[in-house]
């Protein structure tokens, strides 16, 4: 049974004079342990989709499932990684950390909750930034804190929002690491879903790529699969299956 399951799920919004129609009869399933990456242009409807499958918001016809279970609202086992980092800026590193695992684990002490988060910043490599502000860091490094937010809390499943699509192209291609790193390699992997414009970024990160197509009432398009030994290079230069695998994706995404 796969952790997370939608099906025919639809999703428009009410505007003045009419109705924007945005996801019309949305089908996917993510397996336990999975990394899924969601590919589509601007404005196509993935963030919205990614707010549905997170408990966000509803559908307007359809149903989302996860662990078999309907999904009523934002799980307390899931985590949401947004693309503004979403930090609160009166507090420290530690502390926005650790205001996160106060939530998802409120039998913890507060030093142990502090140890949880430092040892979490520490692992994407802030240790040396625990009592600075959002407003002290860069870009990349407050995308880390938002990351290690997301880690700390133990989720079962993260919902990743074109976390590094406000990032320079050397910031990025550093956190597409990291995320390689903590989110894709290794046994007890977190169950992930991202959505992204980029496809060499979808290619690194993920086990297969489901391409959107586009809006209004866009739909997916069957997943392409993968085959990529982990861990996987930054740049594929002309590795045979990333490019067999890229050009099926760009295909996709502009058949008709």
């Amino acid at each position: 049974m796969p952790l997370i399951e939608a099906s025919g799920v639809s999703k428009s919004f009410p505007i003045k004079g009419g109705t924007r129609h945005v996801l019309r009869n949305v089908s996917l399933s993510v397996e336990q342990g999975e990394f899924v990456a969601i590919v589509g242009a601007m404005g196509s409807g993935k963030s919205t989709l990614l707010s549905l499958l997170a408990g966000l918001t509803t559908p307007d016809a359809g149903t989302i499932r996860i662990g078999g279970e309907p999904l009523k609202g934002i799980r307390r086992d899931a985590a949401f990684v947004f693309q503004n980092y979403s930090l609160l800026p009166w507090l420290t590193a530690l502390e926005n950390v650790r205001l996160a695992v106060g939530a998802a684990f409120p039998e913890l002490t507060r030093d142990q909750q502090r140890e949880r988060a430092q040892q979490t910043l520490e692992g994407v490599g802030l240790g040396n930034a625990l009592n600075r502000r959002p407003g002290q860091l860069s870009g990349g490094m407050r995308q880390r804190v938002a990351i290690a937010r997301a880690l700390a809390t133990d989720p079962q499943v993260m919902f990743l929002d074109e976390p590094l699509g406000a990032l320079d192209a050397l910031t990025r291609e550093s956190l597409q690491s990291e995320l390689a790193r903590l989110c894709g390699d290794g046994d007890g992997r977190v169950t992930t879903v991202m959505i992204t414009n980029n496809v060499d970024e979808a290619i690194l990160l993920s086990d297969r790529i489901v391409p959107m197509t586009p809006g209004p009432r866009a739909t997916l398009r069957p997943a392409i699969p993968v085959p990529l030994a982990r861990p996987r290079p930054a740049s594929f230069g002309s590795n045979r299956e990333a490019l067999r695998v890229r050009t099926r994706v760009v295909e996709a995404l502009t058949a008709c």
